[in-house]
C-alpha cells in the first residue's frame, strides 16, 4: 500500500471518530470504483463523512439537497438559448464533478433519482441528446434517514444494485462521543482545515494497483457460492444479481489492499458481503414475520457456506 494512502486512512479515522470500519468499507468502495448508499438518524456525521474524504484525495466535491421539487435537470444541466451569440449553449449541472453526495436521495420523486443512472453506471451524462463524459475518478454517496417516511420516496430497487455498498451509520460508543463532543467544544475541531493526502494521479495509480491484487480460484468460487445461495434460500425473496458477485470481488480486492496484502483472503470477502448484499435481496414474507433481518439472514447464509483454504 502506498505510503500516501495509508497517512490518508490514519488521518481519516483521527478526523470521524467511531466509524472505523464504515470509514474503511467507503474507501474501499472509492478505489472500486464504486458507489456507497449511507444510512443514518441525523446527527450521526454522515456529510461530513463524504466531505472529510473528499478534502483528503484532493478531488471536487459537491452536494446535492434532494427536495421534492428538485429537477433532473438540476443534477445534470440543461442547454439555454444565448441570445447575445444567438446560439444553444450548454450548461453543466452539479453532476460534473469527482465526489458527489446526493443528500436524503430518498426526498425527491423517481424521475429525478434516476438522472444520476446514468452516470452512476457509464460514466457519462446526456443532455438534449449530447453526451459528456465525466471524470475518471466520480463516486456518488446517498443518504437517507431511516427513521422519517412522510414525504419520502422509496429508492427502487434496480436503483439500488447501482450502489456497491449500503452501509449503516450508527452512533459511536460512549467514550468516541465524548471525544467528539470534546474536539468541538475546544474548538480542536476545524472541518474546513483538511488538506489533501492525494492527488487524482495518484489515486489513479492506486485504483490500477488494485487491479492487479490476486483473486485465487477458490475464493471467486466461494463469492459465486455465497451470490447463488441468495437466490436459493427459502428466506429470501429476490436473491442478488451478478453485478452484486461482481462488487463483492471488486469490494475485497480492495479491502485486502488498504490492509496491506497483495492477494484476497475468505476473510475479505466476509467483511464485505454484508453491506455488498442488504441493499440487493428481499426477505420472504414469512422471514419478515419471524423478526429476522437482512443482516441475520446474510451472517446465516454466508456462516453455511464451507470457507476455502
Amino acid at each position: 500500500m502506498k505510503p500516501e494512502l495509508a497517512s490518508l486512512l490514519e488521518k481519516y479515522e483521527q478526523r470521524i471518530l467511531g466509524q472505523s470500519l464504515n470509514l474503511k468499507l467507503l474507501l474501499s468502495s472509492v478505489l472500486a470504483g464504486g458507489h456507497v448508499l449511507l444510512e443514518g438518524v441525523p446527527g450521526t456525521g454522515k456529510t461530513q463523512m463524504v466531505r472529510t474524504l473528499a478534502s483528503f484525495l484532493g478531488g471536487t466535491f459537491t452536494r446535492i439537497q434532494f427536495t421534492p421539487d428538485l429537477l433532473p435537470s438540476d443534477i445534470t444541466g440543461s442547454t439555454i438559448y444565448n441570445m447575445k451569440e444567438g446560439s444553444f449553449q450548454t450548461l453543466k449541472g452539479p453532476i460534473f464533478t469527482n465526489i458527489l453526495l446526493a443528500d436524503e436521495i430518498n426526498r425527491t420523486p423517481a424521475k429525478t433519482q434516476a438522472a444520476l443512472l446514468e452516470a452512476m453506471e457509464e460514466g457519462q451524462v446526456t443532455i438534449q441528446g449530447d453526451t459528456y463524459p465525466l471524470s475518471d475518478v466520480f463516486f456518488v454517496v446517498a443518504t437517507q434517514n431511516p427513521i422519517e417516511f412522510e414525504g419520502t420516496y422509496p429508492l427502487p430497487e434496480a436503483q439500488q444494485d447501482r450502489f456497491l455498498f449500503k452501509l449503516h451509520v450508527n452512533f459511536p460508543t460512549l467514550e468516541e462521543e465524548t471525544n467528539v463532543l470534546k474536539q468541538v467544544i475546544e474548538k480542536n475541531y476545524d472541518a474546513s482545515n483538511v488538506q489533501p493526502v492525494l492527488d487524482m494521479e495518484t489515486f489513479l495509480s492506486i485504483r490500477r494497483e488494485i487491479e492487479m491484487i490476486t483473486v485465487s480460484e477458490s475464493v471467486l468460487h466461494y463469492i459465486m457460492q455465497i451470490v447463488r445461495k441468495t437466490r436459493e434460500a427459502d428466506s429470501i425473496r429476490f436473491g442478488a444479481s451478478t453485478r452484486a458477485g461482481i462488487s463483492i470481488g471488486k469490494a475485497a480486492q480492495s479491502f485486502a489492499y488498504l490492509s496491506g496484502r497483495d492477494y484476497v483472503t475468505p476473510d475479505d470477502v466476509k467483511i464485505v458481503t454484508k453491506p455488498a448484499l442488504r441493499h440487493r435481496i428481499q426477505l420472504s414474507p414469512h422471514t419478515e414475520l419471524e423478526g429476522s433481518t437482512v443482516d441475520q439472514i446474510i451472517e446465516e447464509l454466508v456462516g453455511s457456506i464451507p470457507v476455502p483454504r
